[in-house]
């Protein structure tokens, strides 16, 4: 996965998921904030690894899966793609 520490998309993924892992943390620590709030924090929490998760694999499969001898079809993995997000 060497090729992934270039990635300036994916450093901002995980940079966003850092802020918002603090600021749960953060919530946690005052008592007014809701537990409606909180849910919400880390729903939003989710969803982003859900999206890195995504990001992830279809990197991988571009790097590793399908080369430059492969012929692509990209609708078919935009639909791969499709599936994943829905359901991973």
């Amino acid at each position: 996965m060497s090729h992934l520490h270039q990635d300036k998309k994916i450093l901002n993924r995980i940079k966003r998921l850092q802020g918002q892992i603090n600021a749960v943390e953060q919530s946690l620590q005052q008592p007014e904030n809701s537990c409606i709030d909180l849910l919400q924090q880390v729903a939003a929490v989710k969803g982003a690894v859900n999206g890195l998760m995504n990001e992830l694999i279809e990197q991988h499969l571009r790097h590793h899966v399908i080369n430059e001898q492969t012929e692509i079809n990209e609708a078919e993995l935009a639909e791969f793609m499709k599936l994943l997000k829905r359901y991973g």
